[in-house]
């Protein structure tokens, strides 16, 4: 049975708690969080300073039986402190999440890499893994970087890679590349559909990333591709923004047009 998430980008517009009840009305058996910023000022969901949010969240998991997959997000720039990110970690822990979503901003690999030792070793009481995602804008641009970083920062045993779709389609990763990956790196991938290729502008790649992904079959990655190189067990979180057609719909229209399309795309036993 492969366990399927509702990622925060889905549902961009819902509170915890609503993320929560929708995924559990849907059929999602877990939910991705977005518990700080991104970017300074960006939208994020409340709940580290909120007590009523806390109760009501852990009342609604014990509920609907769903859980918290993964909780975003950390940003590893030129400076970095992993202390700074001690409160996003101790709500992760406190909702039992499985994994942490990190980005990198950074060029310097030599640097980079020793950050990401820092925040694995700071995180490993938490009981997370920490998952780098490579994204062809960012310091981190395909698989090989990734694994690069990995192996400079020592094989920490709760470091991750995370492949989403759209950004696999949009950079120098191959196929191939998914096999070298070591199985004990892969905790979650991340699934969405989008025009593939390499001739987009940074500005386009983050606008499609954030607000303008497809639903699985509406564009041209390979996603039987993709997902025939990972286990078939592996965890998968739906993470499909579209700005206009969510808003259109509402979030739990799209949350279930989106599961559908994942289910139907990849023949998953859910």
């Amino acid at each position: 049975m492969r366990l399927l998430s509702l990622a925060y980008l889905t549902v961009n517009a819902s509170s915890v708690c609503q993320s929560l009840q929708i995924a559990g009305e849907v059929g999602y058996q877990f939910v991705g969080l977005r518990l700080q910023p991104n970017t300074l000022g960006a939208p994020y969901q409340e709940f580290i300073k909120n007590s009523q949010v806390q109760r009501e969240a852990k009342s609604i998991i014990a509920d609907t039986g769903v859980g918290v997959f993964d909780i975003e997000i950390i940003r590893i720039g030129e400076t970095f402190d992993p202390r700074a990110h001690e409160s996003l970690l101790q709500a992760g822990q406190a909702l039992n999440a499985k994994a942490v979503l990190v980005a990198a901003d950074d060029e310097d690999w030599s640097r980079l890499s020793d950050h990401f030792a820092q925040l694995c070793a700071f995180m490993a009481p938490f009981g997370m893994t920490a998952n780098l995602e490579f994204m062809p804008w960012t310091g981190v641009k395909n698989i090989q970087d990734a694994l690069q970083v990995i192996s400079l920062s020592g094989h920490p045993e709760n470091a991750g890679i995370l492949i989403d779709a759209l950004h696999f389609g949009r950079s120098t990763s191959s196929l191939e590349d998914i096999g070298l990956i070591p199985k004990e790196l892969l905790h979650y991938a991340q699934i969405c559909d989008a025009k593939g290729g390499l001739n987009f502008t940074t500005e386009e790649l983050i606008h499609t990333a954030r607000e303008e992904r497809l639903l699985p079959g509406e564009g041209t990655i390979d996603l039987r591709g993709i997902f025939s190189k990972l286990d078939a067990d592996l965890p998968v979180s739906i993470e499909i923004p579209h700005k206009e057609r969510a808003s259109a719909v509402g979030d739990k229209a799209w949350a279930q047009l989106a599961y559908e399309a994942a289910v139907q795309t990849l023949n998953f036993k859910v």
